[in-house]
């Protein structure tokens, strides 16, 4: 249990929250969501001390542990990757420190024996004598394989160092802890693993996460950092998403009877409630909606990005047909003779287990990069819009905003320019920033809006919810599920995907499956399952 009161922080004159008072009790997982800057990894920053609030405090309950997910990749780069993980539940890493000194003395005593019958005792009512094996489970299951686990850390990649240190962070299962974006770099298996950990987790959980799918599927409450307060709401993200939708537009339609307004929040909660017995933490979840007070539902403040794709012309009957490519990047096979020709409004999902397999295929399709061998053609009709992996090549200059935008336009006006710049959240003075010191999701969201000025209609997106805040993945999602063009995508985000895609295509070293079905039938199929497995054999 983690008890916060009258807690504030302020920087100089900005003040991110004030006032708040929460408590967040076991059995129960807590989504943080906020616009960009509103403070959520600061919020658990407070929470876990590393920073020191303005006022207030923060309690835990009576001989529990909290535990957290390390953001410093760099902190352990001494240790293995199972010391590493061990070293997350650090009362039992000093007792065994302990144990292994005193047994290494030259001259170990009798005194000395009595006091590692002691560390024994303890050390195995913590569970010591399976940690282990429990740490070398939790690497397994989350993609480190077994032959890495003695490996030191400065010798694993970025990639798996931050699968180490979620497993860290969930060692030993600490009554509280918390997850500031634990998906980050893990592949969709693994979210799905990571999914059913926490829903089944039985102690306190608050995490941070641009997922949607994933906060829908493990949270059982909804903690909204906005107009400088922090409020707990029941529910999910959808549910938040959706509630909050419905009162900005009860907002707007200021003539609505504050009577119709209440029974169309009623019908709204009483839907939703109904749903909510598909999910995996149901019965609490459900409880806290029935008895959600309608008054507690209001519009937020988050601006959405406008992204709107609209093609400048309907694509003909032929769209994109590939025959026979292969890649291969220093002699690993990416994918082989992968053959498929796209129909009309179709929306494909291409997945791997290596993800170079569909940044290699993009850029063959985009005519980036040689295929080892095979073929692909392009409808007459087709314009593509493509949104690469790695961006960084668009912003190494000292061009301002404005001046890079004015490369892939036509109408360079001020008015033409800010406008456009205006829907992707670029206000005032902010279009002469200088393009190589923009944030991750600054530069997507120009991609964004570059990608929209070519009025494609065929877009090639490798990964495009990396770097968005939420506000602009759920703009991004809207807009692509009634896009009428064809999406060829790649992506790690379950709710994009299924809400888009219509077609799964993966792509294996020894060829491909194709289905015409939507992604949560495809991940559901076992036959489709013993097909992969064999497949990546």
């Amino acid at each position: 249990m983690i008890t916060v009161s009258n807690l504030s922080i302020q920087f100089g004159k900005r003040v991110l929250f004030q006032d708040v008072d929460l408590k967040f009790t076991a059995g129960n997982c807590y989504g943080v969501i906020g616009a960009n800057g509103a403070g959520k990894s600061t919020f658990l920053k407070a929470i876990s001390g590393e920073i020191d609030a303005t006022s207030g405090s923060v309690t835990l309950g009576s001989g529990e542990r909290l535990s957290v997910l390390s953001q410093d990749h760099f902190a352990f780069d001494e240790f293995t990757v199972l010391d590493t993980v061990m070293k997350g539940y650090t009362e039992l890493w000093d007792l065994m420190q302990e144990k292994n000194e005193l047994y290494n003395k030259p001259d170990f005593s009798e005194e000395d024996g009595i006091k590692a019958g002691e560390l024994e005792e303890k050390f195995g009512d913590m569970g010591g004598w399976n940690a282990e094996n429990d740490a070398a489970t939790l690497l397994s299951n989350l993609g480190i394989k077994e032959e890495t686990h003695y490996t030191l850390m400065k010798d694993m990649s970025g990639n798996q160092k931050v699968r180490v240190l979620l497993a860290q962070a969930l060692f030993g299962n600490p009554d509280n802890l918390l997850l500031d974006e634990p998906t980050n770099d893990l592949d969709l298996e693994t979210v799905v693993w990571l999914e059913n950990y926490l829903a089944n987790y039985e102690n306190t959980v608050l995490v941070v996460s641009h997922d949607r799918h994933f906060l829908d599927a493990v949270c059982t409450q909804t903690i909204d950092i906005d107009y400088g307060q922090i409020k707990m709401f029941a529910g999910n993200y959808s549910f938040w998403y959706e509630s909050s939708q419905l009162a900005l537009r009860q907002q707007a339609a200021q003539n609505k009877k504050a009577e119709e307004k209440k029974k169309e929040l009623q019908e709204f909660i009483a839907r939703f409630s109904a749903n909510v017995a598909k999910s995996k933490q149901t019965t609490s979840r459900k409880k806290m909606l029935e008895k959600l007070n309608i008054e507690d539902i209001q519009p937020s403040t988050r601006k959405y990005p406008g992204i709107i794709f609209k093609p400048e012309r309907e694509a003909g009957d032929r769209i994109l047909d590939v025959e026979d490519l292969t890649a291969s990047i220093e002699g690993t096979t990416l994918f082989k003779d992968v053959t498929f020709s796209a129909q009309k409004g179709e929306k494909i999902i291409f997945l791997s287990r290596d993800h170079r397999a569909m940044t290699a295929l993009f850029e063959i399709i985009n005519e980036k990069r040689k295929a080892d061998s095979g073929t692909f053609q392009w409808g007459q009709t087709i314009t593509t819009a493509y949104l690469p992996l790695d961006n960084s090549a668009y912003f190494q200059s000292e061009k301002s905003l404005f001046d890079w935008f004015c490369q892939f336009t036509n109408d360079t006006t001020e008015i033409f320019v800010r406008g456009y710049l205006g829907r992707m959240l670029f206000a005032g003075d902010e279009i002469y920033k200088k393009v190589n010191v923009l944030s991750g999701g600054e530069k997507m969201r120009c991609m964004i809006a570059k990608m929209q000025l070519t009025e494609a209609n065929a877009l090639i997106l490798d990964t495009p919810t990396n770097h968005l805040d939420l506000e602009s993945i759920q703009a991004f999602n809207n807009n692509l599920i009634t896009y009428p063009g064809n999406v060829f995508m790649s992506s790690h985000d379950h709710a994009f995907i299924s809400s888009v895609c219509d077609r799964v295509i993966e792509l294996t070293p020894n060829g491909t499956i194709d289905k015409m079905m939507n992604y949560d039938d495809y991940i559901s199929d076992e036959r489709i399952q013993e097909l992969r497995e064999k497949m990546y054999a």
